[in-house]
């Protein structure tokens, strides 16, 4: 899944023959494809994981509630990747890099597993990595995203705020066997 996402990172010479060569919607179909199989690897090995827990430290649960907060705010960024005209984007250029960021760093806070320090260590790594690099080639291609005004900010404030509420109440306990608010 990161090898998929990290393409652009490291060989964008190659990414660019290959979308010429497929096409933009055949290259957009292999990566959707190697990206999807990616994830299920991550889902199928976190899972297989979790039967032989291997506990490297012990968080205090303040430090769950304060993971709460930061998926939060991750969700406001990623919501704000999307939402155009916002102060996020504007000040940012890459709020879905950020939002992962501080979704990593809240799980690895409020974990203590070794399979957490692995998988959200990974994520961490590779997002402060490609947002470096992210960063460098827009100042280095002089990249100026539009200005943010207020609509856009209350916009991605509230569809990040809706998203989190859903996941957060409903989908996590669900989908990754863990109720953060349990």
């Amino acid at each position: 899944f990161l090898g998929a996402h990290s393409v652009r990172i490291f060989a964008p010479d190659w990414r660019e023959r290959m979308r010429a060569a497929l096409g933009a919607n055949g290259w957009k179909a292999v990566y959707s494809i190697v990206s999807l199989a990616g994830l299920a690897a991550i889902v199928w090995g976190f899972q297989r994981a979790g039967a032989h827990p291997e506990q490297l430290y012990l968080p205090p649960a303040w430090l769950r509630h304060l993971n709460s907060l930061f998926t939060l705010a991750a969700f406001a960024l990623i919501a704000a990747a999307y939402v155009p005209r916002n102060h996020l984007k504007s000040r940012i250029g890459h709020p879905m890099v950020a939002g992962l960021k501080l979704w990593a760093l809240g799980h690895l806070l409020a974990t203590g597993s070794l399979r957490d320090v692995v998988l959200f260590g990974a994520f961490l790594a590779w997002a402060i990595v490609l947002f470096a690099v992210l960063r460098r080639r827009d100042r280095a291609a002089g990249v100026q995203y539009p200005a943010g005004n207020w609509k856009g900010d209350l916009l991605s404030a509230v569809a990040g705020l809706g998203a989190w509420a859903v996941f957060a109440l409903w989908l996590h306990g669900r989908w990754i066997g863990v109720n953060p608010f349990a």
